[in-house]
């Protein structure tokens, strides 16, 4: 059994106050823990395989192509690979925390 903290993970990104986290990676998928400030933004990019989305805490807004919702916390948001997406935590006062999984591994 494997078992590692996501609070003593790395810091493998900070940006914009958006903190990233590896929490896994081998060589089928990669798991990143975000945390976002109020006001933080994932910048809109692109990744070659498909991405789903956990909405952990707080309220995410996510884009993903021209499709633009608020997403809930206990939700899970599906974005195909090759498409546009982006992550922002639009409140002004609550922390959102994010479980982005990438499979297969890019």
């Amino acid at each position: 059994m494997i078992i590692k903290s996501v609070i003593d993970a790395e810091v493998v990104k900070s940006k914009n106050g958006v903190k990233a986290q590896k929490i896994h990676d081998d060589s089928n998928s990669q798991a990143i823990h975000l945390t976002l400030e109020p006001g933080a933004r994932l910048d809109t990019h692109i990744t070659p395989v498909d991405v789903f989305f956990y909405i952990l805490e707080g309220v995410a807004t996510i884009e993903i192509g021209d499709e633009k919702e608020n997403i809930v916390a206990n939700s899970v948001v599906e974005s195909p690979k090759d498409i546009p997406h982006a992550v922002e935590n639009s409140s002004n006062s609550e922390v959102l925390r994010v479980l982005v999984v990438k499979t297969p591994h890019p």
